[in-house]
Protein backbone atom coordinates (compact mmCIF):
# COMPACT_ATOMS: atom_id res chain seq x y z
CA UNK A 1 0.00 0.00 0.00
CA UNK A 2 2.72 2.53 0.90
CA UNK A 3 4.40 1.52 -2.76
CA UNK A 4 0.87 2.14 -3.73
CA UNK A 5 0.73 5.84 -2.83
CA UNK A 6 4.04 6.77 -3.75
CA UNK A 7 3.39 6.21 -7.29
CA UNK A 8 0.40 7.96 -7.13
CA UNK A 9 2.30 11.05 -5.57
CA UNK A 10 5.11 10.54 -8.55
CA UNK A 11 2.31 10.24 -11.03
CA UNK A 12 0.92 13.66 -9.63
CA UNK A 13 3.89 15.15 -9.50
CA UNK A 14 4.89 14.44 -12.92
CA UNK A 15 1.89 15.19 -15.13
CA UNK A 16 0.26 18.10 -12.79
CA UNK A 17 2.33 20.76 -14.16
CA UNK A 18 0.73 19.42 -17.87
CA UNK A 19 -3.08 19.73 -16.66
CA UNK A 20 -2.52 22.93 -14.65
CA UNK A 21 -0.45 24.74 -17.47
CA UNK A 22 -3.74 23.86 -20.38
CA UNK A 23 -6.24 25.88 -17.22
CA UNK A 24 -5.72 29.70 -15.76
CA UNK A 25 -2.03 30.04 -17.22
CA UNK A 26 -0.44 33.26 -16.54
CA UNK A 27 1.08 34.67 -19.54
CA UNK A 28 3.26 38.28 -18.83
CA UNK A 29 3.11 40.03 -22.22
CA UNK A 30 5.93 43.11 -22.62
CA UNK A 31 4.26 45.61 -25.55
CA UNK A 32 5.87 48.07 -27.50
CA UNK A 33 3.96 51.13 -28.84
CA UNK A 34 4.57 54.37 -29.33
CA UNK A 35 2.75 57.09 -27.43
CA UNK A 36 2.73 59.55 -30.12
CA UNK A 37 -0.46 59.61 -31.97
CA UNK A 38 0.99 60.20 -35.20
CA UNK A 39 1.92 56.89 -35.74
CA UNK A 40 -0.59 54.83 -37.19
CA UNK A 41 0.30 51.87 -34.61
CA UNK A 42 0.47 54.46 -31.71
CA UNK A 43 -0.79 53.63 -28.22
CA UNK A 44 -4.03 55.11 -28.61
CA UNK A 45 -5.04 53.12 -31.72
CA UNK A 46 -3.49 49.59 -30.96
CA UNK A 47 -4.11 49.22 -26.64
CA UNK A 48 -7.72 48.66 -27.63
CA UNK A 49 -7.58 45.77 -29.51
CA UNK A 50 -5.11 44.13 -27.67
CA UNK A 51 -7.39 44.35 -24.43
CA UNK A 52 -10.28 43.17 -26.92
CA UNK A 53 -7.84 39.99 -27.82
CA UNK A 54 -7.08 39.35 -23.72
CA UNK A 55 -10.82 39.33 -22.93
CA UNK A 56 -11.40 36.64 -25.36
CA UNK A 57 -8.89 34.54 -24.74
CA UNK A 58 -9.48 34.11 -21.28
CA UNK A 59 -12.75 32.86 -21.99
CA UNK A 60 -11.47 30.55 -25.38
CA UNK A 61 -7.99 29.60 -23.54
CA UNK A 62 -8.50 30.13 -19.94
CA UNK A 63 -5.49 32.57 -20.28
CA UNK A 64 -4.48 35.14 -17.94
CA UNK A 65 -2.69 37.98 -20.24
CA UNK A 66 -0.68 40.58 -17.60
CA UNK A 67 0.15 43.12 -20.36
CA UNK A 68 2.66 45.79 -19.75
CA UNK A 69 2.60 48.19 -22.13
CA UNK A 70 6.17 50.68 -23.03
CA UNK A 71 6.89 53.11 -25.18
CA UNK A 72 8.82 52.57 -28.38
CA UNK A 73 10.12 55.61 -30.35
CA UNK A 74 11.21 53.87 -33.16
CA UNK A 75 14.99 54.29 -32.01
CA UNK A 76 16.73 52.74 -28.74
CA UNK A 77 13.47 53.13 -26.23
CA UNK A 78 11.97 49.83 -26.55
CA UNK A 79 15.76 48.25 -26.34
CA UNK A 80 16.24 49.82 -23.42
CA UNK A 81 13.16 48.56 -21.77
CA UNK A 82 14.04 45.16 -22.70
CA UNK A 83 17.36 45.56 -21.27
CA UNK A 84 15.99 46.83 -17.71
CA UNK A 85 14.39 43.01 -17.57
CA UNK A 86 17.68 41.11 -17.94
CA UNK A 87 18.19 40.86 -13.68
CA UNK A 88 14.36 40.71 -13.49
CA UNK A 89 10.97 39.20 -14.68
CA UNK A 90 11.25 38.42 -18.33
CA UNK A 91 7.98 38.68 -20.10
CA UNK A 92 6.68 34.79 -22.18
CA UNK A 93 5.88 37.11 -24.76
CA UNK A 94 7.04 40.31 -26.99
CA UNK A 95 4.62 42.13 -29.38
CA UNK A 96 6.12 45.13 -31.42
CA UNK A 97 7.92 47.31 -32.07
CA UNK A 98 6.73 48.27 -35.50
CA UNK A 99 9.95 50.81 -36.78
CA UNK A 100 12.21 48.41 -38.50
CA UNK A 101 15.70 49.46 -36.77
CA UNK A 102 14.16 49.46 -33.39
CA UNK A 103 12.71 45.89 -33.83
CA UNK A 104 16.18 44.62 -35.57
CA UNK A 105 17.48 45.44 -31.92
CA UNK A 106 14.89 43.49 -29.99
CA UNK A 107 14.24 40.99 -31.92
CA UNK A 108 18.47 39.75 -31.73
CA UNK A 109 18.14 40.18 -28.13
CA UNK A 110 14.48 38.28 -27.58
CA UNK A 111 15.68 35.47 -29.24
CA UNK A 112 18.82 35.28 -27.33
CA UNK A 113 16.34 35.03 -24.16
CA UNK A 114 14.28 32.25 -26.45
CA UNK A 115 11.31 34.95 -26.07
CA UNK A 116 8.62 34.88 -29.17
CA UNK A 117 8.38 38.25 -30.65
CA UNK A 118 5.54 38.68 -32.80
CA UNK A 119 4.81 41.80 -34.50
CA UNK A 120 2.96 43.68 -37.08
CA UNK A 121 5.99 45.44 -38.50
CA UNK A 122 9.34 44.93 -38.92
CA UNK A 123 8.43 44.01 -42.90
CA UNK A 124 11.63 44.97 -44.54
CA UNK A 125 13.41 42.41 -46.54
CA UNK A 126 15.73 41.67 -44.18
CA UNK A 127 13.44 40.42 -41.80
CA UNK A 128 12.93 37.22 -43.89
CA UNK A 129 15.91 35.44 -42.80
CA UNK A 130 14.79 33.93 -39.80
CA UNK A 131 17.67 31.30 -39.34
CA UNK A 132 19.53 32.86 -36.79
CA UNK A 133 19.09 35.65 -34.97
CA UNK A 134 15.31 36.88 -35.98
CA UNK A 135 14.58 33.08 -35.41
CA UNK A 136 11.92 33.94 -33.29
CA UNK A 137 10.10 36.72 -35.01
CA UNK A 138 6.83 36.39 -36.36
CA UNK A 139 5.09 38.90 -38.82
CA UNK A 140 1.60 38.97 -38.13
CA UNK A 141 1.31 41.71 -41.21
CA UNK A 142 2.14 40.63 -44.72
CA UNK A 143 5.76 41.81 -45.49
CA UNK A 144 6.68 44.18 -48.04
CA UNK A 145 8.25 41.02 -50.36
CA UNK A 146 4.74 39.65 -50.03
CA UNK A 147 3.45 42.97 -51.28
CA UNK A 148 5.83 43.06 -54.50
CA UNK A 149 4.63 39.27 -55.66
CA UNK A 150 1.34 41.47 -56.88
CA UNK A 151 3.32 43.19 -58.93
CA UNK A 152 5.28 40.47 -59.97
CA UNK A 153 1.91 38.65 -60.64
CA UNK A 154 1.04 42.01 -62.98
CA UNK A 155 4.31 42.36 -64.91
CA UNK A 156 3.87 38.46 -65.80
CA UNK A 157 0.05 39.06 -66.66
CA UNK A 158 0.14 42.11 -68.71
CA UNK A 159 3.99 40.99 -70.00
CA UNK A 160 5.74 44.16 -68.70
CA UNK A 161 10.05 44.34 -68.37
CA UNK A 162 11.15 47.33 -66.96
CA UNK A 163 10.16 49.53 -63.50
CA UNK A 164 11.16 52.58 -62.05
CA UNK A 165 10.95 53.25 -58.41
CA UNK A 166 10.42 56.18 -57.76
CA UNK A 167 10.77 56.81 -53.47
CA UNK A 168 11.16 59.10 -50.58
CA UNK A 169 13.58 58.81 -48.10
CA UNK A 170 13.08 60.67 -44.48
CA UNK A 171 17.05 59.74 -43.32
CA UNK A 172 15.21 57.96 -39.96
CA UNK A 173 12.87 55.39 -40.33
CA UNK A 174 13.02 54.76 -43.93
CA UNK A 175 9.27 53.39 -44.53
CA UNK A 176 9.53 54.09 -48.31
CA UNK A 177 12.89 52.35 -48.74
CA UNK A 178 11.91 49.27 -47.33
CA UNK A 179 8.43 49.48 -48.80
CA UNK A 180 10.08 49.58 -52.79
CA UNK A 181 13.19 47.00 -51.52
CA UNK A 182 10.64 44.57 -51.44
CA UNK A 183 10.10 45.22 -55.15
CA UNK A 184 13.31 45.55 -55.90
CA UNK A 185 14.67 42.77 -54.28
CA UNK A 186 11.89 39.99 -55.87
CA UNK A 187 12.14 41.19 -59.19
CA UNK A 188 15.44 40.36 -60.45
CA UNK A 189 14.61 39.15 -63.22
CA UNK A 190 13.12 42.63 -64.82
CA UNK A 191 14.73 45.45 -65.49
CA UNK A 192 14.27 47.66 -62.43
CA UNK A 193 15.50 51.16 -62.01
CA UNK A 194 15.21 53.65 -58.69
CA UNK A 195 15.21 57.08 -58.49
CA UNK A 196 15.25 58.50 -54.89
CA UNK A 197 15.00 62.33 -52.88
CA UNK A 198 15.27 63.20 -49.52
CA UNK A 199 11.82 64.87 -48.06
CA UNK A 200 13.30 67.91 -47.30
CA UNK A 201 14.47 68.32 -50.71
CA UNK A 202 12.16 69.93 -53.28
CA UNK A 203 11.02 67.92 -55.92
CA UNK A 204 13.00 67.97 -59.21
CA UNK A 205 9.95 66.62 -61.42
CA UNK A 206 11.96 67.27 -64.90
CA UNK A 207 14.54 64.96 -63.78
CA UNK A 208 12.12 62.14 -62.42
CA UNK A 209 10.26 61.99 -65.88
CA UNK A 210 13.59 62.12 -67.84
CA UNK A 211 13.93 59.27 -65.70
CA UNK A 212 11.46 57.32 -67.10
CA UNK A 213 11.91 57.08 -70.48
CA UNK A 214 13.39 53.92 -71.13
CA UNK A 215 11.20 52.22 -68.54
CA UNK A 216 7.49 50.97 -69.22
CA UNK A 217 5.89 51.02 -65.19
CA UNK A 218 6.69 53.63 -62.59
CA UNK A 219 6.37 52.77 -59.00
CA UNK A 220 6.00 55.56 -56.53
CA UNK A 221 6.01 55.54 -52.70
CA UNK A 222 6.29 59.10 -50.93
CA UNK A 223 3.76 61.68 -49.75
CA UNK A 224 0.25 62.05 -51.36
CA UNK A 225 1.22 65.92 -52.49
CA UNK A 226 4.72 64.86 -54.37
CA UNK A 227 2.78 62.05 -56.21
CA UNK A 228 0.06 64.56 -57.83
CA UNK A 229 2.98 67.09 -58.78
CA UNK A 230 4.57 64.05 -60.36
CA UNK A 231 1.04 62.99 -61.93
CA UNK A 232 0.70 66.80 -63.07
CA UNK A 233 4.16 67.06 -64.44
CA UNK A 234 3.46 63.44 -66.52
CA UNK A 235 0.11 64.72 -67.79
CA UNK A 236 1.49 67.73 -69.39
CA UNK A 237 3.95 65.79 -70.81
CA UNK A 238 1.14 64.33 -72.39
CA UNK A 239 2.41 60.92 -70.43
CA UNK A 240 -0.64 59.55 -69.08
CA UNK A 241 -2.20 58.70 -72.39
CA UNK A 242 -0.90 55.27 -71.87
CA UNK A 243 3.01 55.29 -72.93
CA UNK A 244 3.22 54.55 -68.78
CA UNK A 245 2.04 52.64 -66.38
CA UNK A 246 1.86 54.54 -63.29
CA UNK A 247 1.39 52.94 -59.80
CA UNK A 248 1.44 54.06 -55.91
CA UNK A 249 1.77 51.74 -53.13
CA UNK A 250 -0.82 52.28 -49.75
CA UNK A 251 -0.32 49.96 -47.24
CA UNK A 252 -1.89 51.56 -44.06
CA UNK A 253 -4.71 53.99 -45.81
CA UNK A 254 -2.35 57.20 -44.52
CA UNK A 255 -2.07 60.34 -46.84
CA UNK A 256 1.74 59.90 -46.05
CA UNK A 257 2.06 56.92 -48.28
CA UNK A 258 0.29 58.34 -51.29
CA UNK A 259 -3.34 57.41 -50.78
CA UNK A 260 -4.45 58.45 -54.45
CA UNK A 261 -5.87 61.61 -53.76
CA UNK A 262 -6.66 64.32 -56.24
CA UNK A 263 -8.28 66.88 -55.01
CA UNK A 264 -7.37 69.83 -53.57
CA UNK A 265 -9.21 72.61 -54.63
CA UNK A 266 -6.86 74.72 -56.51
CA UNK A 267 -6.98 75.61 -59.99
CA UNK A 268 -4.95 72.26 -61.18
CA UNK A 269 -7.97 69.64 -59.67
CA UNK A 270 -9.04 69.46 -63.37
CA UNK A 271 -6.02 67.82 -64.81
CA UNK A 272 -5.33 66.24 -61.26
CA UNK A 273 -8.21 63.95 -62.34
CA UNK A 274 -7.25 63.16 -65.18
CA UNK A 275 -3.94 62.78 -64.45
CA UNK A 276 -4.94 60.30 -61.92
CA UNK A 277 -7.03 58.57 -64.28
CA UNK A 278 -3.73 56.41 -65.42
CA UNK A 279 -2.44 55.84 -61.66
CA UNK A 280 -3.52 52.95 -60.25
CA UNK A 281 -2.87 51.77 -56.40
CA UNK A 282 -1.95 48.81 -55.03
CA UNK A 283 -3.02 48.29 -50.99
CA UNK A 284 -4.17 45.79 -48.79
CA UNK A 285 -7.17 43.15 -49.55
CA UNK A 286 -9.53 44.17 -47.66
CA UNK A 287 -12.39 41.99 -46.15
CA UNK A 288 -15.54 42.57 -43.61
CA UNK A 289 -16.91 39.99 -41.69
CA UNK A 290 -20.00 40.61 -38.99
CA UNK A 291 -17.41 39.75 -36.56
CA UNK A 292 -15.13 42.57 -37.73
CA UNK A 293 -18.07 44.98 -38.03
CA UNK A 294 -18.63 44.90 -33.94
CA UNK A 295 -15.03 44.45 -33.84
CA UNK A 296 -15.05 48.41 -35.22
CA UNK A 297 -17.78 49.67 -33.74
CA UNK A 298 -16.02 48.67 -30.21
CA UNK A 299 -12.51 50.53 -31.22
CA UNK A 300 -14.53 53.53 -31.89
CA UNK A 301 -16.38 53.27 -28.29
CA UNK A 302 -12.41 52.28 -26.99
CA UNK A 303 -11.13 55.36 -28.47
CA UNK A 304 -13.63 58.05 -26.97
CA UNK A 305 -13.34 56.54 -23.84
CA UNK A 306 -9.93 57.06 -23.67
CA UNK A 307 -10.34 60.32 -24.47
CA UNK A 308 -7.21 61.21 -26.64
CA UNK A 309 -8.05 64.85 -28.03
CA UNK A 310 -4.86 64.66 -30.48
CA UNK A 311 -6.30 61.98 -32.47
CA UNK A 312 -9.42 62.57 -33.43
CA UNK A 313 -8.98 59.09 -35.84
CA UNK A 314 -7.93 56.75 -33.14
CA UNK A 315 -10.62 54.90 -33.30
CA UNK A 316 -10.07 53.43 -37.17
CA UNK A 317 -9.23 49.91 -37.22
CA UNK A 318 -6.16 49.77 -40.12
CA UNK A 319 -3.55 46.87 -40.54
CA UNK A 320 -1.68 47.42 -37.53
CA UNK A 321 -4.98 47.44 -35.53
CA UNK A 322 -5.99 44.32 -36.63
CA UNK A 323 -2.65 42.49 -36.96
CA UNK A 324 -1.96 42.96 -32.96
CA UNK A 325 -5.43 41.42 -32.46
CA UNK A 326 -4.57 38.27 -34.34
CA UNK A 327 -0.94 38.31 -32.77
CA UNK A 328 -2.88 37.08 -29.32
CA UNK A 329 -4.88 34.73 -30.83
CA UNK A 330 -1.86 33.09 -33.13
CA UNK A 331 -0.39 32.83 -29.90
CA UNK A 332 -2.63 31.73 -28.01
CA UNK A 333 -3.26 28.75 -29.94
CA UNK A 334 0.41 27.95 -30.76
CA UNK A 335 0.96 28.22 -26.90
CA UNK A 336 -2.15 25.69 -26.26
CA UNK A 337 -0.79 23.13 -28.54
CA UNK A 338 2.97 23.65 -26.77
CA UNK A 339 1.42 22.81 -23.76
CA UNK A 340 -0.78 19.93 -24.69
CA UNK A 341 2.51 18.45 -26.25
CA UNK A 342 4.60 18.75 -22.75
CA UNK A 343 5.90 22.01 -23.11
CA UNK A 344 5.44 24.94 -21.35
CA UNK A 345 5.51 28.71 -22.10
CA UNK A 346 9.12 29.38 -21.45
CA UNK A 347 9.92 27.02 -24.65
CA UNK A 348 9.93 29.75 -26.80
CA UNK A 349 11.36 27.69 -29.84
CA UNK A 350 8.73 25.53 -29.97
CA UNK A 351 6.05 28.30 -29.30
CA UNK A 352 7.75 29.79 -32.14
CA UNK A 353 7.71 26.87 -34.93
CA UNK A 354 4.38 26.25 -34.10
CA UNK A 355 3.20 29.54 -35.18
CA UNK A 356 4.24 28.86 -39.04
CA UNK A 357 3.00 27.20 -41.50
CA UNK A 358 -0.66 27.30 -40.42
CA UNK A 359 -4.36 29.08 -41.05
CA UNK A 360 -6.37 30.63 -38.24
CA UNK A 361 -9.17 33.14 -38.11
CA UNK A 362 -8.81 36.08 -37.56
CA UNK A 363 -10.96 39.46 -36.78
CA UNK A 364 -11.14 40.34 -40.51
CA UNK A 365 -10.70 37.07 -42.00
CA UNK A 366 -8.89 34.04 -42.66
CA UNK A 367 -5.31 34.25 -41.58
CA UNK A 368 -2.38 31.84 -43.57
CA UNK A 369 0.78 31.93 -42.19
CA UNK A 370 3.95 30.48 -44.41
CA UNK A 371 6.97 28.34 -43.49
CA UNK A 372 8.93 31.22 -42.55
CA UNK A 373 6.96 32.48 -40.22
CA UNK A 374 5.49 35.36 -42.00
CA UNK A 375 2.12 36.23 -43.04
CA UNK A 376 0.85 35.44 -46.75
CA UNK A 377 -0.72 38.59 -47.83
CA UNK A 378 -4.06 39.41 -49.92
CA UNK A 379 -3.78 43.02 -51.75
CA UNK A 380 -6.07 44.33 -53.90
CA UNK A 381 -5.46 46.72 -57.06
CA UNK A 382 -7.31 50.14 -57.56
CA UNK A 383 -7.67 52.40 -60.71
CA UNK A 384 -9.99 55.00 -61.15
CA UNK A 385 -12.96 53.71 -63.01
CA UNK A 386 -15.29 56.74 -63.00
CA UNK A 387 -12.97 59.66 -64.43
CA UNK A 388 -15.55 62.07 -64.65
CA UNK A 389 -16.08 61.89 -60.79
CA UNK A 390 -12.69 60.78 -60.14
CA UNK A 391 -13.61 57.82 -58.17
CA UNK A 392 -11.58 54.68 -57.34
CA UNK A 393 -12.79 51.15 -57.62
CA UNK A 394 -10.97 48.00 -56.24
CA UNK A 395 -10.50 46.23 -60.58
CA UNK A 396 -7.89 43.21 -59.05
CA UNK A 397 -6.96 41.19 -56.36
CA UNK A 398 -3.87 39.31 -55.48
CA UNK A 399 -4.04 36.30 -53.02
CA UNK A 400 -0.82 35.39 -51.84
CA UNK A 401 -1.86 31.86 -50.26
CA UNK A 402 -2.13 30.35 -53.89
CA UNK A 403 -0.28 33.59 -55.88
CA UNK A 404 -3.13 34.04 -58.26
CA UNK A 405 -4.10 37.80 -59.75
CA UNK A 406 -7.95 37.48 -59.95
CA UNK A 407 -9.86 40.16 -62.03
CA UNK A 408 -13.12 41.70 -61.19
CA UNK A 409 -15.76 42.22 -63.79
CA UNK A 410 -14.73 46.14 -63.61
CA UNK A 411 -11.27 45.72 -64.56
CA UNK A 412 -10.63 47.15 -67.78
CA UNK A 413 -8.55 45.29 -69.93
CA UNK A 414 -7.71 48.18 -72.04
CA UNK A 415 -6.60 50.58 -69.03
CA UNK A 416 -3.20 48.20 -68.67
CA UNK A 417 -1.77 47.95 -72.36
CA UNK A 418 0.73 49.90 -73.29
CA UNK A 419 0.36 52.57 -75.99
CA UNK A 420 2.53 54.16 -78.59
CA UNK A 421 5.72 52.93 -77.09
CA UNK A 422 7.47 52.70 -80.40
CA UNK A 423 5.98 55.63 -81.15
CA UNK A 424 7.67 58.56 -78.73
CA UNK A 425 11.32 59.53 -80.17
CA UNK A 426 13.96 61.58 -78.46
CA UNK A 427 13.92 64.58 -79.01
CA UNK A 428 17.30 66.24 -80.89
CA UNK A 429 19.31 68.84 -79.58
CA UNK A 430 18.58 71.65 -82.12
CA UNK A 431 22.32 71.76 -82.62
CA UNK A 432 24.40 73.19 -85.86
CA UNK A 433 26.27 69.97 -87.80
CA UNK A 434 28.06 71.95 -89.98
CA UNK A 435 27.56 69.71 -92.85
CA UNK A 436 24.82 71.19 -94.63
CA UNK A 437 26.69 74.66 -94.19
CA UNK A 438 30.16 73.20 -95.76
CA UNK A 439 28.36 71.66 -98.64
CA UNK A 440 26.40 74.93 -99.86
CA UNK A 441 30.03 76.48 -99.16
CA UNK A 442 31.47 73.98 -101.42
CA UNK A 443 28.92 74.89 -104.47
CA UNK A 444 28.82 78.48 -104.37
CA UNK A 445 33.06 78.20 -104.08
CA UNK A 446 33.14 75.46 -107.11
CA UNK A 447 30.78 77.56 -109.35
CA UNK A 448 33.22 80.33 -108.51
CA UNK A 449 36.65 78.68 -108.69
CA UNK A 450 35.76 75.98 -111.11
CA UNK A 451 36.55 72.15 -111.45
CA UNK A 452 40.04 72.61 -109.43
CA UNK A 453 38.20 74.11 -106.32
CA UNK A 454 35.32 71.74 -106.22
CA UNK A 455 37.53 68.50 -106.33
CA UNK A 456 39.24 69.85 -103.43
CA UNK A 457 35.95 70.50 -101.33
CA UNK A 458 34.92 67.37 -102.30
CA UNK A 459 37.69 65.69 -100.83
CA UNK A 460 37.64 68.38 -97.66
CA UNK A 461 33.86 67.09 -96.78
CA UNK A 462 34.60 63.19 -97.05
CA UNK A 463 37.54 63.60 -94.43
CA UNK A 464 34.87 65.86 -91.94
CA UNK A 465 32.06 63.75 -92.29
CA UNK A 466 34.48 60.52 -91.07
CA UNK A 467 35.88 62.81 -88.29
CA UNK A 468 31.88 63.86 -87.11
CA UNK A 469 31.20 60.20 -87.34
CA UNK A 470 33.90 59.26 -84.96
CA UNK A 471 33.23 62.08 -82.97
CA UNK A 472 29.23 61.03 -82.64
CA UNK A 473 30.48 56.95 -81.95
CA UNK A 474 32.66 58.00 -79.03
CA UNK A 475 30.08 60.49 -77.39
CA UNK A 476 28.02 57.18 -77.79
CA UNK A 477 30.50 55.46 -75.96
CA UNK A 478 30.52 57.96 -73.10
CA UNK A 479 26.88 57.90 -72.60
CA UNK A 480 26.17 54.64 -72.39
CA UNK A 481 29.78 54.30 -69.95
CA UNK A 482 27.92 56.81 -67.78
CA UNK A 483 24.40 55.06 -67.90
CA UNK A 484 25.87 52.17 -66.55
CA UNK A 485 27.87 53.44 -63.91
CA UNK A 486 25.35 55.17 -62.16
CA UNK A 487 22.77 52.11 -62.59
CA UNK A 488 25.93 50.18 -61.01
CA UNK A 489 25.79 53.32 -58.21
CA UNK A 490 21.94 53.12 -57.95
CA UNK A 491 22.03 49.37 -57.28
CA UNK A 492 25.12 49.55 -54.70
CA UNK A 493 23.63 51.92 -52.68
CA UNK A 494 20.16 49.81 -52.81
CA UNK A 495 22.14 46.71 -51.29
CA UNK A 496 24.08 48.38 -48.91
CA UNK A 497 21.83 50.73 -47.85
Amino acid sequence: MPHYNALCVCFLMIFHPVVTNTVNEDIEVLVFLPKNNSYLFSYARVAPAIHYAQMRLKTDFSFRFNIQFENSDCVNDALFQLVDRSCGNKPDLILGPVCEYEAAAVVRLASHWNIPVISAGALATGFSDKNSEYYHLTRIAPSYMKMAETFTAMFDQFTWKSALLVYEDDKAERNCYFTLEGIYHLMVDFNIKTYSFFQEDSLDTDDIINSMHDTEVVIMCMGADKIREIMLAAHRRQLTNGSFMFFNVELFNASTYGNGSWKRGDKYDSDARQAFASLNTVTLLRTVKPEFENFSMEMIKSSEKMGFDDCKDCGSVNMFVEGFHDAMLLYAISLHEAMKSGYNKRNGTEITSRMRNRTFEGIAGQVSMDVNGDRNGDFSLMSMTNVSAGTYEVVANYFGVNGTFQLLPNFNTDHFILRGRHERTTEIPDKPCGLGVSALTGVIVGAVLGTAMLLTFYFFRKNYRITIERRTHSEECDTGKHRQLREDSIRSNFSAA
